[in-house]
């Protein structure tokens, strides 16, 4: 850290300097943002009032509700504040909180999904045994295995290795994101680096595998099937495939792929479909293509 001074604050550039379109991104995102609370309280609500969604998939359904609720209050509020703002600081300390929060809450939304495609794996491959493989306390324990291990992952190598972030302290990012924060760094960060790939691997690559196997068991069970019970048993699955595609893809991208200069915009960019995007989604993905959480849905308002 020779001839370096420590930064007390950082600067965010979020995506534009010109007044009218950040008042217009204003718009879009606090909808967005709304939509978001809204549709996940919604959910939450829901399968807790509704005695017929109180089963192992619909629990899971409200974790990840949950979970979303967390990810999209962790990054656009203080964006939403910025956008209206002269002046986008926040704190080293508060930065480094913001990005710990966004990556525990997204290692256990990879989890959640994880444990949702082994869910559906047990209900459409070994059904006869659903009922004692996802009991109750089962169910719970993945759900508190989910936030334990994502917080061993995560907060336990940032602690270990600390981040020093220097001067210049502009951030092109709208939020603390990791990538964004390393790049301010006083140090070297070629261990700090190789961390975060391994980590990445660990929180995003395996859940992924996880989910893969667990459908390639589900199609092949599904084709034994007669064309009557397909469509049912399809119809489970496809709300949680299309927020898997969604969620893994863009996650992937951001930080599995070698860091560059080039990738600064397109980090940021991606970010928006996994930390504002996707949250928003999901509640109106499982609200569309589930038959019961739709009627219950209706019945509540």
């Amino acid at each position: 850290m020779d001839n370096k001074t420590l930064a007390t604050e950082l600067i965010l550039l979020g995506f534009s300097n010109n007044l009218t379109t950040n008042i217009c991104l204003f718009f879009i995102f606090f909808s967005i943002y709304l939509f978001s609370v809204v549709g996940n309280c919604l959910i939450i609500c829901v399968i807790i009032l509704n005695r017929s969604l109180h089963a192992p998939m619909y629990f899971f359904l409200l974790n990840l509700s949950f979970i979303d609720l967390c990810y999209s209050s962790s990054a656009i509020p203080k964006l939403l504040i910025d956008l209206l703002s002269t002046r986008r600081t926040i704190s080293v300390i508060g930065c480094l909180i913001q990005f710990k929060v966004v990556l525990l809450i997204g290692a256990c939304e990879c989890q959640l999904l994880a444990v949702m495609a082994y869910d559906r794996y047990i209900a459409i491959c070994r059904p006869l045994h659903y009922r004692i493989l996802m009991r109750w306390s089962v169910c719970c324990y993945l759900a508190a295995f989910v936030w334990i291990f994502s917080f061993i992952n995560i907060i336990i190598p940032s602690l270990v290795l600390p981040i020093s972030v220097c001067y210049p302290n502009l951030i092109n990012h709208f939020m603390c994101e990791v990538l964004s924060v390393l790049r301010l760094s006083c140090d070297d960060t070629s261990l700090q680096e190789l961390v975060i790939f391994t980590v990445g691997f660990i929180a995003i690559v395996l859940p992924f595998i996880l989910i893969i196997a667990s459908y390639i068991c589900i199609i092949s069970t599904v084709l034994k099937i007669r064309s009557a019970g397909r469509s049912k048993a399809f119809s489970t699955c496809t709300s949680h495939i299309s927020v898997v595609a969604t969620y893994f893809g863009t996650a992937m991208v951001t930080y599995l792929t070698p860091p560059s200069v080039e990738s600064l915009n397109q980090d940021k960019y991606v970010s928006i479909f996994y930390v504002i995007i996707s949250p928003m989604l999901n509640p109106l993905i499982y609200s569309l293509s589930n038959r019961e959480v739709k009627k219950a849905l209706t019945k509540l308002i």
